[in-house]
């Protein structure tokens, strides 16, 4: 079964169409955006998420902000749209190029320019996939057993995946490639989103709870760990999704390769250390629930960062379009 884009544009009704993951595995179902703030609500809401995904799908937000021509409207969507997703970097990095591109145009030509700025922003994202597949394949041997956590595969991007076009990749180039796939807490986009699309592309796929990865590890069972990344520090810290650290400290101690895969968009090289980069906060609901089920009182106390930061010391490798890159980083990221 073919994967739905998780972002596209219908242009018989000038709209941008999104695939709903909240609603994954269980339906397949899509939103259909007609101004900047239902890009705005679907972004904050998790119908989309990814960092490569965000990014394409604000771009999009602000084209539509220019559907009548007026730059009023699209300073209020790049504004609105900044202040959805802190921590992923692309967003603001597709964000500065629309402002950008809105800066030559003039008011006929201001939304099919951004528009035209919009599909660029997704066809280099779907490009820079593939070739993080192709240069990330060969890290892995013939016969691999991956664990990933979250989801870092096309529903988070513009299609194809980072760490999981690493892995599509491989196994079209003839590897076996069996992948564990964290359920990551609280929102579940390991289970929900990662198996489902893994299973559609007819990979050999198990679900195991967060805390199952350490004794999968003693076990021998893992050969190496692959996740994606929010934003990535100049020195290589690496901001992803809540539970990346932990899984990184555990491969360190099993001595199993940690790799990280993302485009060169991610890095953020005004952040000189994962210190620098802000760490968004995510209302406690979605701790207190297990999708939309009840698990404590709400007068309980939570914690509930989205994402949490891997130092550099601990990844092995960050594979992007441009190469793959080795410590130190902070030399070599630079290079790229």
């Amino acid at each position: 079964m073919a994967l739905p884009s998780p972002v596209s544009w219908d242009a018989e009704k000038n709209r941008l169409k999104i695939l709903d993951q909240r609603q994954l595995p269980w339906k397949v179902s899509f939103l259909f955006c007609s101004s900047y703030l239902d890009v705005a609500e679907a972004i904050e809401t998790l119908a989309v998420r990814g960092a490569p995904a965000i990014g394409v799908t604000a771009a999009y937000g602000v084209a539509l902000s220019a559907l009548h021509g007026e730059k009023k409207s699209v300073d209020l969507a790049l504004k609105r749209l900044a202040s959805t997703r802190p921590t992923a970097i692309n967003l603001f990095g597709a964000l500065h190029r629309m402002k950008k591109r809105a800066a030559t145009l003039g008011s006929k030509v201001l939304f099919t320019g951004l528009l035209e700025e919009a599909h660029k922003i997704l066809e280099e994202d779907l490009k820079a996939n593939r070739q993080m597949g192709e240069l990330g394949k060969t890290l892995f041997p013939q016969k691999s057993i991956v664990l990933t956590h979250c989801n870092a595969g096309a529903l988070a991007t513009a299609g194809y995946g980072t760490a999981l076009g690493v892995l599509r990749a491989a196994r079209e180039h003839g590897k076996e490639i069996k992948v564990f796939v964290d359920e990551t807490r609280p929102v579940f986009q390991g289970a929900r989103l990662t198996a489902w699309e893994l299973l559609q592309d007819g990979f050999d796929v198990t679900v195991i709870c967060d805390n199952m990865a350490g004794g999968l590890m003693q076990k021998n069972a893992i050969t190496s760990v692959i996740v994606g990344a929010d934003r990535i520090a100049a020195n290589g810290d690496t901001a992803n999704k809540i539970g990346t650290y932990s899984l990184a400290i555990l491969a360190h101690y099993h001595q199993i390769p940690f790799y990280v895969a993302a485009p060169t968009t991610t890095i953020d090289y005004s952040a000189k250390a994962g210190s620098h980069i802000c760490i968004e906060e995510r209302d406690g609901t979605e701790v207190r629930t297990s999708l939309g089920s009840p698990l404590i009182p709400d007068s309980f106390p939570v914690w509930n960062p989205a994402f949490d930061i891997t130092p550099s010391q601990l990844i092995c490798a960050i594979i992007t379009e441009k190469g793959v890159v080795f410590p130190p980083f902070i030399e070599n990221l630079a290079k790229l």
